[in-house]
């Protein structure tokens, strides 16, 4: 057997050296790529360190059937990784260790997914990070692409217009305040509180989602979540 062909199988099945060779025997064609970004605001190594990722992408994803070389395969996918970490890093800084976690999370949840054929949940991910929930919800949400308010949206009718004339400009003032007070107000709730405000309404999680997160019942979600938005609306 071929012996790029036995590391791919092997680091397909979880084998951290053959990953580690893979990795190595490919960072010139990384390094290839990354010269392409030069000049655009970020360090070499940094882009190397996301072309690598897209790598091990590629590894997981590679399929023999595909016919093509694993080189040809991973060329796009390397590209698309670290334009994809441009982009959403651009809009907003977010702090080094924090982008580091959501890029590790991220690896680990495909990793995951590949060695137990199911999506792993956000209390699994914390675990193997050795982070709170919190941490990893904080992370994951820091990395969500953010949406220019002068990208182009679709009418019923197909005409297009622009987001933001989209976006409500009676009452802006008080709109703004009402999230400013409801941001402070979530702040003070305390850890279970708040980690369902957020599973639930930030990240569109299900009540039952919620409690197999969290470890409790989906009616304790349920009724904790009644109390807390009681909590806001009174407070509001």
């Amino acid at each position: 057997m071929d012996e790029s062909v036995s590391l791919i199988l092997k680091a397909q099945k979880g084998d951290e050296k053959a990953k580690e060779i893979l990795i190595k025997q490919n960072s010139g064609l990384i390094w290839s790529i990354v010269k392409k970004f030069y000049g655009r605001g970020y360090e070499p190594c940094d882009l190397f360190q996301i072309g690598s990722i897209g790598l091990l992408k590629c590894i997981y994803k590679f399929d023999f059937s595909f016919n093509v070389k694993f080189s040809t395969y991973a060329v796009p996918m390397i590209i698309g990784e670290i334009k994809r970490f441009m982009r959403d890093d651009g809009m907003i800084k977010i702090s080094r260790s924090t982008k580091e976690i959501a890029q590790k999370a991220k690896y680990i949840r495909d990793k995951l997914q590949n060695e137990r054929g199911i999506e792993p949940s956000i209390s699994d991910l914390a675990k193997e990070l050795n982070i709170s929930v919190d941490e990893l919800i904080y992370a994951l949400e820091s990395g969500n692409e953010v949406l220019s308010i002068y990208n182009k949206v679709y009418q019923n009718d197909g005409n297009e217009t622009y987001l933001v004339d989209k976006l409500k400009s009676k009452d802006d003032e008080t709109l703004i305040d009402e999230k400013i007070a409801l941001k402070e107000i979530i702040s003070t709730l305390d850890k279970k509180e708040r980690q369902i405000i957020v599973l639930r309404y930030f990240m569109d999680k299900t009540q039952s989602e919620t409690a197999k997160i969290i470890g409790i019942s989906q009616v304790s979600v349920s009724r904790c979540e009644k109390k807390v938005l009681n909590k806001i609306r009174n407070k509001l």
